[in-house]
C-alpha cells in the first residue's frame, strides 16, 4: 500500500485504538476532532522525513487562500459538493507542485466536509511543529501596542517559564477592548491581567447582594 494511502486510511481511522498505536506522538497534544486530524499528518510527514516540506506548503497554502479570494470563498462555501473540492484541490495542489502527503490531505479534508476548517488544522500542525523545533509559542495581547522596551522586558519575563532548550516565538496582538494591562498565552498557559477582567469581577462582586 503507497504511503499516500496508508495516511488516507489512517486518517479515516484515528479515533480506534489500532490505529493510534501506528501514529507517531507528536511533540505537543492537541485537542479535538482538528487536533487528530493535524497529529495524523504530523505522523504521516514524520514517516517520510517530509515535517518541514509539509510546513512549507501549508504555510503557502493559507498565503495563495490569502491572495485569492475566489480560492477562499470556495474552499469556506458549503453549499459545493465534497466530491467537487476534493477534484479541485487535487488540481490545486498538483498545479502549486505539493507533495503527495500535503495533497492527499487537503483532499482528505474536502472529503470528510472539513474544508472550512483547514486554518485551524494548519494553526495545530504549526504548533506542533514549533514544539518540534524546540519553540514556546506566546501571543501577547494589549489594549494598545506595546513599545520595544516593554516588550523586551515582558518577553524576559516570559522566559521564566521556558525549560532548557526552549525558546521563545512571540506574537503581538492589539485589543482595546481589554482597556488596560495584559492578556498572555504562553504554552498550554493562560494568563489574564487585563484592566476589563478585573472590571469584570469588581461587578459581580457588588451584584452579589449584601
Amino acid at each position: 500500500m503507497a504511503a499516500s494511502t496508508k495516511f488516507g486510511v489512517l486518517a479515516r481511522n484515528f479515533s480506534t485504538s489500532s490505529s493510534s498505536q501506528q501514529l507517531v506522538k507528536a511533540p505537543v497534544q492537541v485537542f479535538g476532532l482538528y487536533g487528530r486530524y493535524a497529529s495524523a499528518l504530523y505522523s504521516a510527514a514524520s514517516k517520510q522525513k517530509s515535517l518541514d516540506k509539509v510546513e512549507k506548503e501549508l504555510k503557502d497554502f493559507q498565503a495563495t487562500i490569502a491572495k485569492d479570494s475566489r480560492l477562499g470563498e470556495f474552499i469556506s462555501n458549503p453549499t459545493l459538493k465534497r466530491s467537487l473540492k476534493k477534484d479541485a484541490l487535487g488540481s490545486v495542489a498538483k498545479k502549486l507542485n505539493m507533495s503527495s502527503i500535503t495533497g492527499n490531505f487537503l483532499q482528505l479534508l474536502a472529503e470528510n466536509g472539513r474544508l472550512s476548517k483547514l486554518d485551524v488544522v494548519t494553526n495545530h500542525f504549526l504548533t506542533m511543529m514549533a514544539a518540534f523545533r524546540g519553540e514556546v509559542t506566546c501571543e501577547i495581547t494589549s489594549a494598545k501596542a506595546l513599545d520595544a522596551a516593554t516588550l523586551k522586558e515582558v518577553t524576559a519575563a516570559l522566559s521564566g517559564f521556558l525549560q532548557k532548550g526552549q525558546s521563545l516565538n512571540v506574537t503581538t496582538k492589539v485589543d482595546p477592548s481589554i482597556v488596560g494591562g495584559l492578556v498572555v498565552s504562553i504554552g498550554d498557559r493562560y494568563i489574564d491581567m487585563s484592566l476589563s477582567s478585573k472590571i469584570d469581577r469588581y461587578t459581580t462582586l457588588l451584584k452579589q447582594p449584601v
